[in-house]
């Protein structure tokens, strides 16, 4: 090998190297929303270190907010919430032309007879009962995010 071909980069240079080879926005963003912080915090850990980007939400009016401002790929949505709940969230969400397209799973502990009717009815584009392995939720996500199934997107 010559000695040009053996050049070592610093850390700071390797990374900005990496980070300019992936095209911008190639890390699928995920909203995650949930108030209570171990779920949140275990689930946004999880799915940073699956590949995702990922920005999170203690309450449904800061799901809103961050919807709008962050522009998601998708919405992982607890139902009982504070100051806004889950439902009343997803209803704004797909209510707005901003956030309509993102798709929103509901997340629940609360499994009862036509809780997932009741939040598809509210715009939610699947339903998961807690608690869920991060696994099968990111299985979920990854299906949901597949070109074929997203909503008026190229």
């Amino acid at each position: 090998m010559s000695q040009s071909a053996k050049k070592v980069l610093p850390l700071a240079e390797l990374a900005e190297l990496a980070a300019s080879a992936e095209p911008n926005g190639s890390k699928k963003r995920v909203l995650v929303v949930d108030d209570f912080d171990d779920a949140r915090e275990m689930y946004a850990e999880y799915l940073e270190f699956a590949g995702f980007q990922v920005e999170t939400a203690r309450n449904g009016a800061e799901a809103v907010e961050k919807a709008q401002e962050a522009s998601p790929d998708i919405i992982l949505m607890d139902l009982s919430l504070p100051v806004m709940d889950g439902w009343e969230a997803t209803r704004l969400i797909k209510q707005d032309s901003r956030t309509r397209d993102i798709p929103v799973m509901a997340l629940s502990g609360h499994v009862l007879a036509g809780s997932e009717n009741h939040a598809k009815e509210a715009g939610a584009d699947e339903f998961v009962a807690k608690p869920c392995l991060p696994q099968d939720l990111e299985n979920k996500i990854r299906g949901m995010l597949k070109p074929s199934k997203a909503k008026g997107k190229p």
